[in-house]
């Protein structure tokens, strides 16, 4: 890479989606920190693209080559991907490559509620690492507790590993971020709409007042929590979101695969289920009169009645409606998780 004597060149890279936001809310501030810390001029760019990876799942290297030949100009490159990385089991925060002067940055094990502060200290000790030895202040004093920096396995490469026993969780909490539950709920508007005309029938009928006044509220909630997993299995099992290892050294990755692909789903169900009974529960204010449901029931309506009734007609709706629904695209649903992500990349790529 060529080296400017009037400006220090500086580029950006971020896989799309979350890791792109993230760039986007430092880029400001690591600029000036950039500039306090390096002295003169330099200039930060930012550019959103995606890394190879092998058939195995790992971040293929040889694209540390290709971003050091289409960066020609940058004296400094590091990229924030989403990719979750591991060295033998251990969370691989940031890796820098000083020959090219590449840093690479994993978004899922900086954690789900990595601060700009967090991400920002991570992209400087990478960057102040990448400077020719005695530039810029010790990289050591932007250094974390919860993270160390030592050699790995691949030759001059440098390693920023997270602690082994919260690195791992904070790594899945991280793919779960990174999958954006949230914004895959509206996906669940078939599943919605069936879930939503079973459980219509707990406000009508007399006897699911009843069974819903009859259950303690360990046993609703046991409904509840049977309804959401049976729903989560069905959707793994049809649409093959299970990952295997296609070898031993990959347990470990794939293992924060599947936890991600579980903790997604979850989010995604629950709120679908809480949905329900809300909506359950307004329309069952609205139309059942609290007079004759005391006659039915045998014993005085209170509030919490109206709200048993809708949380069990919510996991009938989840039983019955939901599991025989599909999403409105199954395409969404596979894009929802890191494993299949990964996949598509791999055949886009492969292209």
């Amino acid at each position: 890479m060529s080296t400017s004597v009037n400006t220090f060149r500086i580029m950006l890279l971020a896989d799309p989606g979350l890791p792109t936001r993230r760039v986007n809310s430092i880029q400001e501030s690591f600029s000036a920190e950039a500039r306090r810390l390096i002295g003169g001029e330099v200039s930060v760019h930012s550019e959103t693209r995606m890394l190879k990876i092998r058939p195995d799942d790992t971040l293929d290297l040889s694209a540390v080559r290709e971003i050091d030949e289409e960066n020609e100009d940058a004296d400094a490159v590091i990229m924030l991907t989403e990719i979750p990385r591991h060295t033998k089991g251990h969370p691989l925060i940031s890796e820098i490559f000083p020959e090219q002067n590449i840093a690479i940055v994993s978004c899922p094990t900086l954690g789900a509620w990595a601060t700009k502060r967090r991400i920002q200290k991570v992209f400087t000790g990478s960057l102040l690492r990448l400077l020719p030895e005695g530039t810029g202040p010790d990289p050591e004093k932007y250094d974390s507790r919860w993270s160390r920096w030592q050699d790995t396995e691949r030759g001059a490469a440098l390693g920023l590993f997270a602690h082994t026993f919260t690195g791992g969780p904070r790594t899945v909490l991280g793919m779960v971020l990174g999958n954006d539950p949230m914004r895959a709920v509206p996906k669940l508007s078939s599943a919605l709409a069936a879930g939503a005309a079973t459980g219509a029938f707990g406000i009508f009928y007399s006897s699911i007042w009843q069974m819903a006044d009859a259950l303690s509220s360990t046993r609703l909630l046991l409904v509840g929590l049977a309804a959401v997993a049976t729903m989560i299995f069905w959707l793994i099992l049809r649409d093959g979101l299970w990952d295997r290892p296609k070898n031993r050294s990959l347990a470990t990755v794939v293992t924060l695969y599947n936890g991600s692909t579980v903790i997604t789903l979850l989010v995604c169900i629950m709120v679908l289920y809480l949905f329900l009974v809300l909506v359950i529960f307004l329309g069952a204010l609205v139309i059942i009169d609290a007079e004759y449901m005391s006659n039915v029931i045998g014993r005085k309506v209170e509030l919490s009645t109206y709200l048993h009734i809708a949380w069990f007609s919510a996991g009938l709706g989840v039983f019955a409606g939901a599991i025989g629904s599909s999403f409105d695209s199954g395409v969404d649903l596979r894009r929802l998780t890191h494993g299949q992500r990964e996949r598509q990349r791999q055949y886009t790529q492969g292209a």
